[in-house]
């Protein structure tokens, strides 16, 4: 080897070991850095860029190149629970939760492509938290290995417990009663959003958002020409903000656009109660489905001037639909499914929160002879219900909630859609155990039936015969 030759193979080798393959051509690998903060945008939740090359920009789209290290530092704008994933670069952020809170993920961009970078809490992709990370560059050069599976193997084990098992089923008695007063009044309404674990049905618990602790919330009693003053809090251990939308306010989102609330939070608003009726209430904030099948929603009965009729018995119930990766019947925590949701494919229908509860939890009580009022609604978010209590008739039926319609007379069933109402009369004649049910009767397997027990002597001249083995009652 001549002498020139030798001087430029130890060249090589020093320009090798000094630079390494940059020395052939090939680009060095640099760290991309981007800064996202979490919040609210018009069309639902989203991340905002804050980092120079993406500031101001909603969803941003990411760039690097293969063997690029990408971090992402993630800010909590909103004081929700979020994190941040690219499943397909094996990469999976802790949880940050806590308005101005930071959590930094960190990965390399092994491989050239498209990737969806979202937040993987339930319901939060689907509200609008997704961007793309575009990597540039050829598969042959990328050799590292995925950073994070174990970051996803913990994801997979995080415990959605918020403190222990409660009883979040509202006792169909509990409502308020009829309003002395024929005189409009100022009145205030207190709501508190709260993220419970509560006993779906013997052997299942499941992770309710609730308004006040419980499925539905409280059923609230206003007067028409009342001025009602509502004030929202979410609760300091809440993982995701709430809102409230009432369909009986006449004003953009039905309050909805005035309680987006973090967790810790309390907002206020005042609306006129203009038309007599029973309305529903709901979370409205994005995805509202998710929101409303994990629990959160109510009524409110705007009573026209004159009040309505007296009855002996008044009662609350609702009808929901909830949605679970195990499917029905399956024991322990049931954990929601949002792919479900969306092919509104529920797993249990429910009264007033879970199975069971109008039946041997709480059942609806009266007399023979006494007059009952049921004040029902369809909290959805999906199904259409057809409420029919086996053996009875409603002597007068409400229809949608409205009061100021003449009521419609001896109805076998009841038809109220999801964010609907209706107002069912009965007097019953004779005693027994009367069994209240959508008549879409499949959803009976699903745990969707109550109870009205009725007591009373005997009237064998209106109905009378041998009860047979196997009939349900």
């Amino acid at each position: 080897m001549s002498g020139n030759a030798f001087r430029l193979s130890i060249a090589l080798v020093v320009a090798f070991l000094t630079f390494g393959p940059t020395a052939w051509g090939e680009p060095p690998h640099r760290e991309r850095s981007y800064s996202l903060r979490t919040g609210m945008s018009s069309q639902g939740m989203a991340f905002f860029g804050t980092s120079e090359e993406v500031e101001g920009a909603q969803n941003p789209v990411l760039r690097a190149e293969v063997g690029d290290t990408v971090e992402i530092i993630l800010t909590d704008g909103d004081g929700a629970e979020h994190d941040i994933v690219v499943p397909d670069l094996h990469a999976w952020s802790e949880l940050v939760a806590g308005k101005g809170n930071s959590v930094t993920l960190s990965f390399t961009a092994s491989a050239p492509g498209t990737f969806a970078y979202y937040c993987d809490i339930p319901g939060h992709r689907e509200a609008g938290m997704e961007g793309k990370l575009i990597v540039n560059g050829t598969a042959a050069a990328a050799g590292a290995a995925p950073q994070n599976d174990a970051m996803a193997d913990m994801r997979g084990a995080r415990s959605t417990e918020l403190g222990p098992v409660v009883d979040i089923v509202r006792a169909p008695t509990d409502l308020p009663a009829p309003l002395p007063r024929r005189a409009p009044a100022r009145v205030r309404i207190d709501l508190e959003a709260r993220e419970v674990v509560g006993t779906l049905a013997p052997g299942a618990t499941f992770t309710y958002w609730t308004f006040n602790g419980t499925v539905p919330g409280p059923l609230f009693r206003v007067r028409i020409g009342d001025t009602v003053e509502v004030h929202f809090k979410n609760a300091v251990s809440s993982r995701m903000s709430h809102s409230v939308d009432f369909h009986a306010v006449i004003g953009a989102g039905g309050g909805a656009v005035m309680t987006a609330t973090p967790p810790g939070g309390e907002t206020s608003f005042t609306f006129k109660a203009l038309h007599a009726g029973l309305y529903v209430y709901h979370c409205a904030t994005p995805m509202v489905a998710e929101h409303i099948a994990n629990g959160m929603y109510g009524m409110i009965l705007v009573e026209p001037a004159e009040g309505l009729r007296k009855v002996d018995r008044e009662f609350y119930v609702m009808q929901g639909e909830i949605y679970t990766k195990a499917g029905f019947g399956a024991q322990g925590l049931q954990e929601p499914d949002v792919t479900k949701l969306l092919d509104e494919r529920p797993d249990y229908f429910v009264f007033n929160g879970a199975v069971g509860a109008l039946t041997e939890h709480t059942p609806l009580k009266a007399r023979v002879g006494e007059t009952v009022r049921i004040f029902f609604g369809d909290g959805g978010p999906n199904a259409i219900s057809s409420l029919h209590l086996i053996g009875e008739i409603f002597d007068r039926l409400y229809a949608l909630g409205s009061v100021t319609s003449a009521p419609l007379t001896d109805v076998q069933t009841a038809l109220v859609p999801p964010g609907g109402a209706a107002i069912a009369e009965l007097t019953p004649v004779v005693p027994g155990k009367f069994i209240l049910v959508d008549h879409s009767l499949s959803r009976m397997q699903r745990g969707l039936s109550g109870w009205l027990v009725v007591e009373g002597a005997p009237r064998p001249d209106l109905y009378d015969g041998t009860m047979t083995p196997g009939s349900g009652h």
